[in-house]
């Protein structure tokens, strides 16, 4: 089995085994009650978005939502998963996505998905994807668990990781963490600052 995380190979491996013990299958409370605080219409990224649940809450709730995930496996599970909202989805690399800004980005699982080694080009890519004034939102692990994934952070690593950028509106424990991030999972807002060369 693959084993490098940044990969694409790692996941369509695991995607293609029916080895996701990331997969909720359904959507979780607090991205739930997020997102139906947030104005219908806003443009929206889930990137990782693995099977899509809360795509089609998002596409459902009237938002412009694009998903990518770079395993073919993941997209072809969330377009089944997604039906008429089939289309919010793409095959592609986080790192590789240009699009305008974002109104806000959804993160669950991307970071600590990925091997430490490439977390400040994901800081930095965060930075370009969220819009000033905009937000990353979403379910952060923390752990010391250096032979991820999950690859666990810490509190001071992820604010060094976006801090220039970002600043931290919310933060909760998650509620209904799955078994494999529970009790080191924290639901939080970060929001975008106005300028990138901070």
């Amino acid at each position: 089995m693959a084993q490098d995380s940044s990969r694409p190979d790692f996941w369509e491996t695991r995607y293609q085994q029916g080895v996701t013990p990331w997969d909720a299958g359904q959507m979780p409370r607090q991205f739930v009650a997020f997102a139906t605080r947030r104005p219908a219409g806003e443009r929206v990224l889930v990137p990782g978005c693995g099977s899509g649940y809360e795509v089609r809450g998002l596409a459902e709730h009237g938002a412009q939502v694009l998903a990518v995930d770079f395993s073919p496996a993941a997209v072809s599970l969330a377009r089944e998963v997604l039906g008429e909202y089939a289309d919010c989805v793409q095959q592609g690399d986080f790192f590789l996505i240009d699009q305008p800004p974002f109104d806000w980005v959804y993160e669950r699982a991307l970071l600590c998905a990925l091997p430490p080694k490439v977390w400040a080009d994901w800081g930095r890519k965060m930075a370009e994807l969220v819009k000033p004034g905009g937000v990353l939102a979403g379910y952060f692990f923390f752990a010391d668990t250096p032979k991820g994934p999950p690859f666990g952070t810490t509190p001071d690593q992820l604010a060094q990781l976006l801090g220039t950028h970002f600043t931290l509106l919310e933060q909760a424990p998650a509620d209904d963490s799955l078994p494999v991030f529970a009790g080191r999972e924290q639901w939080m807002v970060w929001q975008r600052c106005d300028n990138l060369s901070h």
